[in-house]
C-alpha cells in the first residue's frame, strides 16, 4: 500500500486542530486516520493530537489480523479507550474542558479494507465506476436531510452545518461505526475532514483521484483548491492506493 498524509492551516484559523498519520502494525499492515479537534482555546488540537498518538501507539503494537472481524472488533474496543482517555483528560484540565474530535480511520489489507468513523470526517474509495462515500456524516443537517426534513442543497447552506450529534470525548459513551469494504489494485481510499469537503462537491474530487497524478501531488492540489475557495477551516487529507507490487511499509 502507499500512501500519503497531507494538512494545511487554512487561511483563516490561527492553529491547526487537524491530525493524523499513516501507521504500519509489526507484520507492515496499515492504519491511516485522520481527526478533527474541536473546543475553546487550542483544545481541539491536543485532543486530535490524542485521538492520533492513541491510535498509532495501539497499532504499532498489533500484529496480523486473521479477518476483517477481528479487525473491527479491535476498532471498536480502541475506539471506546479512545474516547474514555480524551472525556478523562478533558476533565482533569480545566483548559481542555469540552474539547472533542472526530475521528475517521481506515485499516487497509490486499483484499479488503476496513473504516471506522466518528464526527463529520469521511472517508471515499474509488474505483474505475467511480467515487463513492463510504462514511455517514454525524452531523445535525445530515439527519435532517436522511430524514426528508431538507435537502442535500439545502444542507450545504444550513446555519447549523457544523453541528456534530457524535465525536470522540464528548460524552461517556461513544460509538463509531465500522464497516469493511472490498477494494483491489488501482483502487485509492481518501480520508478527509470537513474542511475539504465544504468546498469541494464530490464529482471535482473524482476529477482529481482519477488523475495519474502522484498521492502527494494530488493531495497538494486539493489542499490548495480548498484554500483558494476561502481555506476557513483547516484541511487534512490521507490519499492511500492499492497497489499490490508494493512493499509492506512504503509511503
Amino acid at each position: 500500500m502507499k500512501g500519503v498524509f497531507k494538512t494545511d492551516q487554512g487561511q483563516v484559523r490561527n492553529h491547526n486542530e487537524d491530525s493524523g498519520g499513516i501507521f504500519y502494525n509489526r507484520d507492515g499492515e496499515l492504519l491511516a486516520i485522520v481527526a478533527d479537534g474541536m473546543g475553546g482555546h487550542q483544545a481541539g488540537d491536543v485532543a486530535s493530537q490524542m485521538a492520533t498518538t492513541f491510535v498509532q501507539e495501539k497499532w504499532e503494537k498489533t500484529e496480523a489480523f486473521s479477518s476483517p472481524e477481528a479487525i473491527e472488533t479491535w476498532m471498536n474496543e480502541m475506539v471506546a479507550d479512545m474516547n474514555a482517555a480524551i472525556l478523562r483528560h478533558s476533565q482533569e484540565h480545566e483548559e481542555c474542558a469540552g474539547m472533542g474530535t472526530t475521528a475517521v480511520m481506515a485499516v487497509c489489507t490486499d483484499a479488503y479494507a476496513v473504516i471506522s468513523h466518528i464526527g463529520d470526517s469521511r472517508c471515499y474509495v474509488w474505483k474505475e465506476n467511480g467515487l463513492h462515500q463510504v462514511t455517514e456524516d454525524h452531523s445535525l443537517v445530515n439527519e435532517l436531510v436522511r430524514s426528508g426534513q431538507i435537502t442535500k442543497d439545502e444542507a450545504e447552506e444550513h446555519p447549523r452545518k457544523n453541528v456534530l450529534l457524535k465525536a470522540l470525548g464528548t460524552e461517556e459513551h461513544a460509538a463509531a461505526d465500522v464497516q469493511t469494504i472490498e477494494w483491489g489494485a488501482g483502487n485509492k481510499l481518501l480520508l478527509c475532514s470537513d474542511g475539504l469537503t465544504n468546498k469541494l462537491p464530490d464529482d471535482e474530487m473524482e476529477t482529481y483521484l482519477q488523475k495519474q497524478l502522484a498521492s502527494d501531488v494530488m493531495a497538494e492540489e486539493l489542499i490548495s483548491l480548498a484554500n483558494e475557495r476561502g481555506g476557513e477551516d483547516n484541511i487534512s487529507v490521507i490519499i492511500l492506493e492499492h497497489d499490490s507490487s508494493a512493499e509492506a511499509g512504503d509511503t
